[in-house]
């Protein structure tokens, strides 16, 4: 008695933590907080929010703009000259201004907690909460994975640079002071754009992770004794939540996809000019500015289509329990005999069941996806009727992550794929001549 009693309070003491939207200086955001508060991001007060704005001008406008105007060697040899800093600046630094506008409105208007969804956690079984909880600290580790190997590559041709006789402008009265000054503040300014940039690409990684957890536990509703409101309110609240997602992320999705885009093309036009000399000297910022961008797009179109393909497969998989329950309470007809129907059963099940298909299945299986009979108790507590108009519903209201009405799923983005692809041939036709 003294035992379920525990356990029981400890269950409230949880749903009373994870109703809260409000936050306090030991919650379990309290470590990312802190470091939110480094990276110079932080705005849970007015004193941190000026700070936060205040390193955002130096380091995303004045740095960028005075390495550009007062830094760049306009008389030195042919291997220190910058030809491609202006599209590797405004590239890096449009990216910035928009992420961090994003990430400041999120956080003013919806606080950190609600924005991160843990004040729905208490709503979700446990298994949801364990998996979110170690996916949301794993969340920076995956940030500097993207982001520390890039910032390596910029250092090395940073300090290159400078070393090397870039500049000569004695600023600070000796030349050796004012290159290190100068080089320290030109690789804190792009950390601090690539890190704002890949930390709102990150936070969308992560809330898209959440959903999939959701989704793969909604998938266990239909092997017990469950009926179809109670269903139907789990997946009514699932594209709630996604639409939720999807109007706060699509000004940051589209003017990251167009603003990424035009920089690409804009590269590709400087690159394939017919004077232009293309070389790791000139254009190796360039490439890793590219790279980086690109890599922080890749994760968010990852998420953003394979959630929806999660959220898409809820149909397949409801309809396989549609059939399963079906046969299940098929009555056999007079015409069967009871061996005949034996030996059926038999063939089936040791086709359908073999473990040698499932082990070479491997992890791409998951409650969602897979090939396996769904186990029916659908038969006794729900009726043919209804189980075919929640697969109709469940058909004609497909969820998943959208962008001012647009699906962002495999197939839309195989359409971005086509229509860049079919540009840059385009513009490689014009500038060099392929055709």
């Amino acid at each position: 008695m003294g035992d379920e009693r525990e356990i029981l309070l400890n269950y409230q003491n949880k749903n009373r933590a994870f109703a809260r939207c409000a936050s306090h200086a030991q919650d379990e955001l309290h470590g990312f907080r802190t470091w939110l508060k480094w990276l110079c991001v932080d705005q849970s007060n007015a004193w941190t929010a000026c700070l936060s704005w205040f390193v955002f001008l130096v380091f995303a406008i004045l740095v960028p703009a005075l390495s550009h105007f007062v830094f760049a060697c306009t008389d030195c040899d042919s291997r220190h000259s910058r030809p491609y800093d202006t599209v590797a600046q405004l590239s890096l630094s449009g990216v910035a201004i928009i992420s961090f506008i994003c990430l400041s409105t999120f956080v003013r208007k919806y606080g950190l907690r609600r924005f991160l969804f843990f004040d729905k956690l208490r709503d979700e079984s446990e298994t949801v909460r364990n998996g979110y909880t170690q996916q949301f600290n794993r969340s920076l580790k995956i940030l500097f994975i993207f982001v520390l190997p890039c910032f390596a590559a910029e250092s090395a041709y940073k300090i290159w640079w400078y070393s090397s006789g870039g500049t000569r402008i004695p600023f600070l009265g000796n030349v050796i002071v004012s290159n290190t000054v100068a080089c320290v503040l030109e690789l804190c300014s792009w950390f601090y754009r690539t890190v704002v940039f890949f930390l709102v690409c990150v936070l969308f990684r992560l809330i898209c992770y959440l959903q999939i957890l959701r989704m793969q536990d909604f998938a266990l509703v239909f092997q017990v004794h469950s009926d179809v409101e109670s269903v139907l309110r789990e997946h009514l609240r699932i594209r709630r939540h996604l639409r939720i997602i999807s109007h706060r992320y699509r000004v940051f999705i589209l003017w990251a996809l167009i603003s990424i885009t035009v920089s690409q093309f804009a590269s590709l036009l400087m690159t394939t000019r017919p004077n232009a000399d293309v070389n790791i000297y000139h254009s190796g910022e360039l490439a890793v500015c590219s790279v980086s961008l690109l890599a922080g797009l890749l994760i968010i179109l990852r998420s953003a289509a394979r959630i929806t393909h999660k959220a898409q497969a809820v149909t397949s998989f409801a309809a396989k329990w549609h059939v399963c329950a079906t046969v299940d309470s098929f009555d056999t007809t007079d015409t069967e005999t009871p061996v005949a129907r034996v030996a059926e059963e038999q063939i089936f099940t040791s086709s359908s069941e073999g473990s040698s298909d499932f082990d070479d299945v491997g992890d791409e299986e998951d409650e969602l996806d897979n090939t396996k009979f769904v186990p029916s108790y659908a038969h006794s507590t729900i009726s043919f009727q209804k189980r075919q108009a929640l697969i109709t519903y469940f058909e004609n209201n497909r969820a998943g992550i959208t962008v001012f009405g647009f699906m962002l799923d495999r197939s839309y983005l195989h359409t971005i794929f086509g229509i860049e692809l079919s540009l840059v041939l385009w513009l490689l036709g014009k500038t060099v001549g392929i055709s």
